[in-house]
């Protein structure tokens, strides 16, 4: 994402990171935003990484307290409704539902959906 930045960062482009525990149980912690950096920084991907994009607090991106933003991209978005997943860590679960963390979405300046045909996956 920081390479993104770099790449694109002066054409009114940025990239916004959400942490989310919802997968894996693989960001526990509180929702405090240094906890994350922390992480980033020393652990994963480690060797001193800082983000070039705003970093936000954990949220919730699926079940009952999910933020509206990504139940509104869940929406406006094409999903597969096929889940790879042998546990779940959120309740109900839904078709279009986000599948794993990392997932990036392409939003245009105005809010709509850069591609309505894409779920960009750059990992």
């Amino acid at each position: 994402m920081n390479a993104l930045m770099e790449m694109f960062g002066d054409l009114n482009f940025t990239v916004l990171g959400f942490p989310c525990n919802q997968f894996g149980l693989q960001a526990p912690g509180k929702r405090v935003n240094h906890e994350t950096l922390n992480l980033l920084k020393y652990v994963r991907p480690g060797g001193g990484f800082v983000p070039k994009f705003p970093v936000f607090g954990k949220i919730e991106v699926n079940g009952l307290n999910e933020e509206p933003l990504f139940a509104y991209l869940k929406v406006v978005y094409l999903t597969c409704p096929l889940f790879a997943y042998l546990k779940f860590y959120w309740s109900p679960i839904k078709v279009n539902d986000i599948r794993w963390n990392f997932e990036k979405f392409l939003i245009d300046s105005d809010g709509a959906p850069f591609r309505w045909s894409l779920r960009v996956r750059l990992n």
